[in-house]
């Protein structure tokens, strides 16, 4: 799906549906720190002003999803609680720093490309969550809420990677040749975690 070079577990969709809460923190946690990193890449990377634009109202709809999330934890009487580490977008960001430096000398489209591929995860694994969800009697709030994860990450990873290739210059060519290294990357982080942790996390990501 997308960019992504290996699929999610089909176990991992079945021991979602058993922990539906441990998710919604995940999820949670997980949009705090999209809505952070897009404000932090605004912030370290200014002089396009098309770029920052964008970067900040990914921003918004990541805080947006995020006050969603916290109000159906809410709503089931879950507390967040503090993030668990992220192995996998630590492993992501080290993948990125190992890429050869490219010729247009922007670390920006690196880092916009390890967002693209953190959307696309959450973009596949958001589409398994609305097909589990179509075989239960779940509340139609919780596969409207899935649903409309789904189409929105889908749509930010396909922003990332065009502010990607904008930070290359226009260079779609070379942007794509990174983010397909990448993705190879990313397959081996999914891989790596899961033979790691011998066990299917209702994770979002890894």
């Amino acid at each position: 799906m997308l960019c992504l070079k290996v699929p999610t577990d089909s176990a991992w969709a079945l021991e979602a549906m058993r922990d539906l809460d441990a998710v919604l923190v995940d999820h949670a946690h997980c949009e705090l720190k999209a809505a952070s990193n897009s404000l932090s890449l605004a912030a370290r990377y200014p002089l396009d002003r098309e770029i920052v634009r964008a970067l900040t109202d990914l921003a918004r709809e990541e805080i947006d999803h995020f006050q969603r999330v916290l109000s159906e934890l809410a709503s089931r009487g879950r507390q967040l609680g503090a993030p668990a580490i992220d192995d996998y977008a630590v492993g992501l960001r080290r993948a990125a720093n190992e890429l050869p430096r490219a010729s247009h000398g922007n670390p920006l489209v690196d880092r916009l490309l390890v967002g693209a591929l953190i959307e696309a995860r959450s973009c596949e694994r958001f589409r398994l969550l609305v097909e589990a969800l179509d075989h239960t009697e779940a509340p139609r709030h919780l596969h409207d809420l899935w649903a409309d994860l789904f189409a929105s990450e889908a749509q930010h990873y396909r922003v990332f990677v065009d502010l990607a290739v904008r930070a290359a210059g226009g260079d779609r060519k070379q942007t794509i040749a990174r983010l397909d290294w990448l993705a190879d990357a990313e397959a081996r982080i999914v891989v790596g975690l899961a033979t790691r942790t011998q066990a299917v996390r209702a994770t979002i990501h890894g």
